[in-house]
């Protein structure tokens, strides 16, 4: 896959993510009554992070706010929080990201910096991700709570079945949306590495000589065979070693040297 590609998937992903957490923080099913042993009722209740709902069989229905903050559980108003944190994370990522694409071309941005921006945005989106699992699971885990303890309240004849809560629908989409925004995170963080310029790791050196330019020219050489006599040089003023020329050839003395 290439980095375009899996930078633009990514995205995709990633805003798909962010837009479920952003509706399921907003739908009013995070609870609903449970109809199990009762499923002819004339009221049907739901609740939701930030107001309970009451529908009725003519269909009905009527909202009511929590006018409260301090009044609420501790867990509730982690999850409220949580859930916020996702949101605004996965929001800022997207701004991020979009400056980040590599197909496009904001000025002479380069690509180191479409790099870092990148592997920004997908660090955002996968703690946002995170934080919407975290809630809903938190969420779910005080549901699955107060259900046993209805029902074994229930079983000892201190309350009606009725007021049992069992899982709403915005818990399945967020469980959903952030592992979409989890994966889309994961998808920009590699597409992060293949936007890195490659650099060479042997970077060439090159010596300038100060002064005058300097050249040297090497002659020919002759490889004997090894069957050549040795040549026995006297001593003296006369026989001194011939000088080689410039075409590498050995000048012997004349007679007329020794005169």
């Amino acid at each position: 896959m290439s980095t375009t590609t899996c930078q633009v998937m990514g995205f995709i992903v990633s805003s798909l993510g962010v837009a479920g957490c952003i509706v399921s923080t907003a739908m009013d099913m995070w609870s609903t009554q449970d109809l199990y042993d009762n499923p002819v009722t004339a009221v049907f209740q739901y609740q939701g992070l930030w107001r309970s709902c009451v529908q009725q069989s003519s269909g009905f229905t009527e909202c009511r706010p929590y006018f409260t903050i301090l009044g609420l559980p501790g867990m509730f108003q982690a999850v409220r929080a949580l859930m916020i944190v996702g949101i605004v994370l996965g929001i800022l990522g997207l701004l991020v990201c979009i400056f980040a694409l590599k197909c496009i071309r904001i000025g002479n941005m380069e690509d180191s910096a479409k790099a870092n921006m990148t592997l920004t945005s997908g660090i955002m989106f996968i703690v946002a991700g995170l934080c919407a699992i975290t809630g809903v699971s938190v969420f779910a885990n005080m549901l699955v709570t107060k259900f046993w303890m209805s029902t074994a309240n229930m079983y000892e004849g201190m309350q009606n079945i009725q007021n049992r809560y069992t899982f709403g629908s915005a818990l399945f989409v967020g469980w959903v949306a952030g592992g979409l925004a989890l994966i889309g995170g994961i998808m920009m963080c590699l597409a992060c590495k293949g936007l890195v310029p490659e650099e060479s790791r042997y970077k060439a050196v090159s010596y300038n000589a100060s002064g005058r330019n300097i050249s040297y020219r090497t002659g020919p050489i002759k490889v004997g065979s090894g069957y050549e006599p040795e040549t026995k040089t006297r001593k003296g003023a006369g026989y001194e070693e011939a000088a080689r020329s410039e075409d590498g050839r050995r000048s012997y003395p004349s007679k007329y040297d020794y005169v």
